[in-house]
């Protein structure tokens, strides 16, 4: 059986960077989409889901950041911001947003795909590395993973996407003091090595 191509959402403002952008990704064998701003991109992504977005911050009306956030209200799909701010303050406000991973431009074609290509191998995983589960419950706490459903005596609980495969984590390695690089490559996956420097630097 043929493998769908993954779909990707690129927004830029910059109608140049789109076209290169895109060209590069389909010649990876990707579908791309394109818009030019939030607003558009929203649209999009809701009329028909992307499998991962590659967003510019300086979007005109919503910046990346606020758009990032947006996406991440609804879906788990891999996010990686492709923008020309690079100092640590953006990298770690892109990050804390919901991001998967940080671009600086310029950026090399082969390194774009590579990452583009990383970030959909992690998202293929699943929350934690397991594919598929059975759930888990116990007196006070049950977890639904196909619906990523949590409840908590009953009442279900909203949780980001970050903060419930950190609770899959705990739940999967019972009674085992997890280390903060453990954690991170549980929760973050590639983004590890920058959260070590955030973290370092006492900018959590």
């Amino acid at each position: 059986m043929t493998t769908k191509p993954a779909r990707i959402l690129v927004v830029d403002d910059d109608l140049e960077v789109l076209d290169v952008v895109g060209q590069r990704l389909r010649l990876a064998g990707f579908n791309v989409e394109a818009a030019e701003s939030s607003r558009d991109a929203l649209r999009s992504f809701y009329q028909q889901k992307a499998d991962l977005a590659l967003l510019d911050v300086g979007l005109p009306e919503i910046d990346g950041y606020e758009l990032c956030s947006r996406i991440r209200e609804v879906s788990d799909i891999p996010v990686i911001f492709l923008t020309g701010r690079g100092n640590e303050m953006d990298r770690v406000r892109g990050l804390k947003a919901g991001a998967d991973d940080y671009i600086v431009k310029p950026f090399g074609g082969q390194e774009l795909v590579a990452r583009v290509e990383a970030a959909l191998r992690r998202a293929s995983m699943g929350a934690v590395g397991v594919e598929k589960e059975t759930g888990y419950s116990d007196a006070e706490v049950e977890i639904d993973t196909d619906a990523h459903v949590v409840k908590v005596r009953g009442v279900e609980v909203s949780l980001s996407p970050h903060e419930y495969r950190m609770l899959l984590a705990f739940v999967r390695h019972p009674n085992q003091v997890l280390s903060q690089d453990q954690l991170l490559d549980m929760v973050w996956g590639g983004v590890t090595r920058l959260m070590r420097h955030v973290t370092a630097f006492g900018c959590t």
